[in-house]
């Protein structure tokens, strides 16, 4: 058992109790409801989640967060994991570098708002001819007296739709900083900003991944998160811990996944004995508990490191190696609980099936596994070997 202080041991408990009582039933409603859960029990389940201290637990008190360590925001995450259809997204997850670089006035109009879950906001980053590869980007940012104006095409801007302001990445158009890049911050309402068309998923959310076009947007220089040119900085931020969160929640689905295989193993006869005394699905579960506890020991340590004021550049790398593991561990895990199940793990009232189409974006989003091999060999190359594994 890893070595986690009685507070973490408590608020690992507090978090399994909330998902268990109160989103996992309503798991099987929101498969047969395009995502949806009634309006009054998902504000029951903000409510509950601000009362339990599962509300930004990473943030600063000051800010409305919880003032904890990152390794509570992993804690957390991975039990908010264990619930399919993003019904953990419940809990708003504003990263910590907003509060540090978003000036006053932005504070008061979006982030503190965002915190209290009065607000909600989308990053609006992917395009068409560059996802993995953000510097590949087109969108413009154009500086005007004022202000700027920004054009562009933006895909996959997930949680658009339940969003009211977008982070907007583009590239300046001209000045000194010519060709850098700038995030933005844009009210939904602004004129110009169309939904081109919604596509529908693999996986069944309340939370959609629109194409919006932004064409000739209008915003005051105060929209401009941090400086000029400094727009990779705080997306390179967001990306690790995305890719933290990710690895967290990948670590929870597989432990609801091991343990609803392990059940049904148990009570499932065939041939004149539960398969668990089968070969075959002793194998399957112990290689997933096996790899689930690599995966939650690597995500656990890379959280303290962070804490500890790693250097950044070897959290970067860390975050890559907790994302690419946790996410193919994960789907490796939802395959075998699917085999186990045999037919049951085919009908979409069954977790594995969900978790089977779930999990297999975390190996997209933020990085897909092969970008994340790149950053880690890049790691290595630049930094060698005993800083980022000790």
């Amino acid at each position: 058992m890893y070595p986690l202080s009685k507070r973490l041991r408590a608020l690992q408990a507090r978090a399994r109790r909330y998902v268990d009582a109160e989103l996992i039933p309503w798991e099987v409603h929101a498969e047969m409801h395009e995502g949806e859960i009634p309006p009054e029990v998902r504000a029951r389940h903000k409510a509950l989640a601000k009362r339990l201290g599962l509300w930004n637990t990473a943030l600063p008190v000051k800010h409305g967060g919880n003032g904890r360590s990152a390794l509570d925001d992993v804690i957390a995450q991975e039990q908010l994991g264990r619930a399919t259809n993003a019904l953990g997204w419940v809990i708003p997850n504003t990263n910590p570098w907003m509060v540090e670089v978003a000036s006053a006035r932005q504070m008061r109009a979006w982030v503190k708002p965002t915190i209290q879950g009065a607000r909600a906001g989308a990053y609006a980053i992917t395009e068409e001819g560059a996802g993995s590869d953000v510097d590949a980007i087109q969108a413009t940012v154009e500086r005007r007296r004022g202000g700027y104006v920004l054009n562009g095409v933006k895909w996959h801007v997930t949680s658009a739709n339940k969003a009211d302001y977008f982070i907007f990445q583009g590239k300046l158009t001209g000045g000194r900083h010519k060709g850098e890049h700038v995030l933005v911050l844009v009210d939904k309402d602004t004129p110009g900003i169309r939904t081109v068309r919604s596509p529908a998923y693999t996986h069944n959310y309340a939370s959609h991944h629109p194409i919006l076009a932004f064409e000739d947007v209008v915003v005051p220089a105060a929209n401009l998160v941090g400086r000029e040119g400094g727009g990779m900085a705080w997306t390179y931020a967001w990306f690790r811990e995305e890719r933290l969160g990710i690895a967290s929640r990948c670590c929870g689905a597989a432990d609801r996944l091991i343990e609803e295989a392990t059940a049904f193993a148990k009570g499932r006869v065939q041939f004149g004995q539960p398969i668990a005394e089968n070969q075959a699905i002793q194998f399957m579960l112990a290689d997933s508990m096996t790899e689930l506890w690599a995966a939650r020991l690597m995500t656990y340590q890379c959280a303290e490191a962070i804490e500890r004021g790693a250097d950044v550049k070897a959290s970067h790398a860390q975050c890559s190696m907790v994302k690419l593991y946790a996410s193919e561990m994960a789907n490796r895990v939802a395959d075998r609980a699917v085999q186990i199940f045999g037919g049951r793990g085919y009908m979409r009232e069954n977790v594995a099936e969900r978790f089977f189409r779930e999990l297999r974006v975390d190996r997209i989003w933020e990085g897909t596994s092969e970008i994340q091999r790149l950053i880690i060999a890049n790691g290595l190359y630049k930094r060698g070997l005993a800083p980022l594994v000790g």
